[in-house]
């Protein structure tokens, strides 16, 4: 079994160093390729990751000159990975990408694993940011019809024919949704484990740094779903 773990970086040149090292620490020998990103940075990232890549040859470096959003990041990463399984999670730590070898573990113990949809579950978050999720968790069941718990959770974890299934993914930070419900519509067994989320080392969320940046996620997340909702209802 070969898995391509997508990892897309904006303005992490401070996280990549130690991004690299828990990288090799959790899957140097192992049949795993971690397809770093440079999603448009302004930074130093692309030097930092030229000066790197030699020590690393489980990893491949994708240059995107500007960016267009979390998911087209993710979705380029996807495109030039080379696994048969493909993940996803975040630059930041705040999830440790190690956690992919936990996916992996129930991966390795299911008769079809080609069927399944893994999800990481967070727990040591802010009250905040769970009363958020909690919010977030309760509007999207309501209007898509199905249980969603903790969307935006790392690693997510799936087989390459799940993706070739995919049409118009969207580009921003809804693929998360995305591919989420599209594994309860495609029936595909959803399984979840337990990760832990910590404080970011370096740098801010782009995102989550205001209550202000927070009302406008809120805002395209729902304008999202509710295209999503007709997507589904047209094509019922």
């Amino acid at each position: 079994m070969t898995i391509s773990l997508v990892i897309p970086c904006f303005n992490e040149e401070k996280n990549i160093p130690f991004l690299l090292s828990k990288c090799k620490e959790a899957f140097d020998q192992k049949e795993i390729e971690v397809v770093l990103v440079d999603n448009g940075s302004l930074d130093n990232t692309q030097a930092v990751l030229t000066k790197l890549l030699p020590n690393y040859p489980f990893l491949k470096v994708v240059r995107i000159e500007s960016n267009q959003g979390y998911g087209d990041g993710i979705l380029t990463g996807l495109k030039a990975s080379s696994g048969e399984y493909l993940a996803w999670t975040h630059a930041d730590l705040q999830t440790d990408p190690g956690d992919l070898l936990e996916g992996m573990k129930i991966l390795n113990q299911q008769s079809e694993p080609e069927k399944l949809f893994i999800k990481g579950k967070r727990s040591g978050r802010p009250l905040t940011d769970n009363i958020f999720t909690i919010g977030m968790s309760f509007f999207e069941s309501l209007l898509l019809k199905t249980k969603m718990w903790d969307i935006n959770a790392q690693p997510t974890i799936f087989h390459k024919s799940f993706f070739y299934s995919w049409e118009d993914p969207p580009k921003d930070f809804s693929l998360d949704l995305f591919a989420y419900f599209m594994a309860k519509e495609g029936n595909l067994n959803i399984r979840r484990f337990d990760v832990r989320f910590d404080t970011r080392l370096h740098g801010e969320s782009h995102w989550n740094i205001s209550f202000k940046e927070k009302l406008k996620f809120i805002k395209r997340t729902l304008s999202y779903s509710f295209e999503l909702k007709k997507k589904v209802q047209t094509n019922a």
